[in-house]
């Protein structure tokens, strides 16, 4: 999520109700031979906070290397359990002055598995409704367990879907790769969503195995990433890498809302599986 905003400057390469959970017949249900490592499927009372056995909240608006104009926090307000077996990441409009001493004008969440959970190669996926409106920049996405000894861009980036709220059917995927210590490589597809990505729920995947990175949506390949896409940029994707799930408003991808956005806006998770071969 992070190269996209620095492509775009110029560097290298009353809310709805959730639906029910999937089952196995679901578009996008993971093919035989994957066998589940870790989940969360969101069980558990309206308003209950997120597991904090699973999930870490960064917070603080900064602008997060993007530009964005929220700030992150840890409140029940902007990330909780509907109650329905969702998660839902809520961005609102409101003035609000984080631990940071930032002022923003909008808030949200950003929740991650950073020393919770990381893997190596898998099945990621997470079944998603996404919020609509200019502006809005939710993510479900993986780094490098090793960003906080190596930084970024040397922890590579995986991008399973990244969706900017001005185009209501457009998700996009990526690969980001260090090129040297500050510049990277990436490798990028898109998906056009019949229907939209607001309106239902759908299935975002990433099967990564050595050597090759497949990105899913409702169970369709549409892109295929190989080191020799990176080249000369370096594939640091033979390690683990952890979980983030985030709502962003602004950045200089997607640019800020306008007078069109409708607030509050929330990303409903129904679940985040990860499986290994076999």
């Amino acid at each position: 999520m992070r190269a996209r905003a620095l492509l775009a400057a110029g560097a290298l390469a009353a809310l709805p109700a959730c639906g029910s959970p999937t089952s196995p017949a679901e578009p996008g249900a993971p093919s035989p031979g994957w066998t589940l490592t870790w989940s969360d499927e969101f069980d558990g009372p309206p308003g209950a906070l997120p597991d904090a056995a699973r999930w870490v909240h960064d917070v603080g608006g900064h602008g997060w290397g993007n530009q964005e104009l929220q700030t992150y926090t840890d409140r029940g307000r902007n990330a909780s359990l509907g109650g329905d077996g969702t998660l839902q990441i809520r961005a609102f409009a409101e003035d609000f002055v984080g631990a940071d001493g930032v002022r923003r004008a909008y808030t949200s969440a950003r929740l991650k598995t950073l020393g919770r959970f990381d893997q190596a190669y898998g099945r990621f996926e997470a079944r998603l409704r996404l919020p609509a409106g200019q502006g809005l920049w939710p993510a479900f996405w993986m780094m490098g367990a090793d960003i906080e000894e190596v930084g970024w861009p040397r922890c590579g980036e995986i991008d399973v879907m990244e969706h900017l709220g001005g185009d209501p059917t457009l998700v996009h995927a990526a690969v980001h790769a260090p090129l040297g210590s500050r510049d990277f490589r990436s490798a990028s597809g898109t998906f056009t969503m019949p229907g939209g990505v607001s309106n239902a729920f759908h299935v975002y995947a990433v099967e990564w195995e050595p050597g090759v990175i497949r990105f899913l949506a409702d169970g369709i390949l549409y892109r295929t990433v190989v080191p020799q896409d990176l080249a000369p940029g370096a594939w640091v994707f033979d390690k683990p890498f952890f979980i983030l799930l985030n709502v962003a408003v602004g950045g200089v991808w997607g640019g800020p809302p306008d007078g069109s956005t409708v607030f509050p806006q929330q990303m409903a998770v129904d679940y985040v599986r990860v499986y290994r071969r076999g």
